[in-house]
């Protein structure tokens, strides 16, 4: 039974983890792509709290559960999909933590811009440029680990 209920915790966290990161790109990009920059502020500043409330936890749950359920099962970490699937969350987490800064410093680039009625500026841009790349990195990582937990590498 403990088996089942980590299991079942380690889908819904990824679940979880894996939806808001897909939502939270696409609101923000899509926003920010229409350069209203008082939408800009209210919706960068939501992401930064939904990845507070929602990514932060399951990031850190997804490695406590999926490590318990190796143990669980007896399984060896440097087996091949499970070796494949830990680097690739690695990977994934590498670029996100940078992306929790980003939106942190973009959410306050675009509050600027909507409090003194100027576009979104120069580095603004920049910045969303890296947050996409980064992200993009991440969601192939994710899709990644998703083919290879349900394929177990076969």
């Amino acid at each position: 039974m403990t088996y089942l209920v980590i299991k079942w915790l380690h889908v819904l966290s990824s679940t979880i983890l894996f939806g808001t990161g897909i939502g939270s790109a696409f609101y923000m990009l899509l926003t920010s792509l229409g350069r209203d920059a008082r939408t800009v502020a209210r919706v960068t500043r939501l992401v930064v709290i939904a990845d507070w409330l929602f990514t932060t936890p399951t990031a850190i749950l997804q490695p406590a559960t999926g490590l318990y359920l190796a143990h669980l099962a007896n399984m060896q970490l440097a087996s091949g999909w499970l070796a494949w699937s830990i680097g690739l969350y690695v990977l994934a987490i590498g670029c996100w933590l940078p992306v929790v800064f980003l939106q942190m410093r973009l959410a306050a680039s675009a509050r600027v811009s909507a409090e003194t009625g100027r576009p979104l500026s120069a580095a603004y841009w920049r910045m969303l440029w890296i947050w996409v790349a980064l992200g993009a990195i991440a969601f192939f990582a994710f899709v990644g680990i998703f083919w290879l937990m349900v394929t177990k590498g076969a």
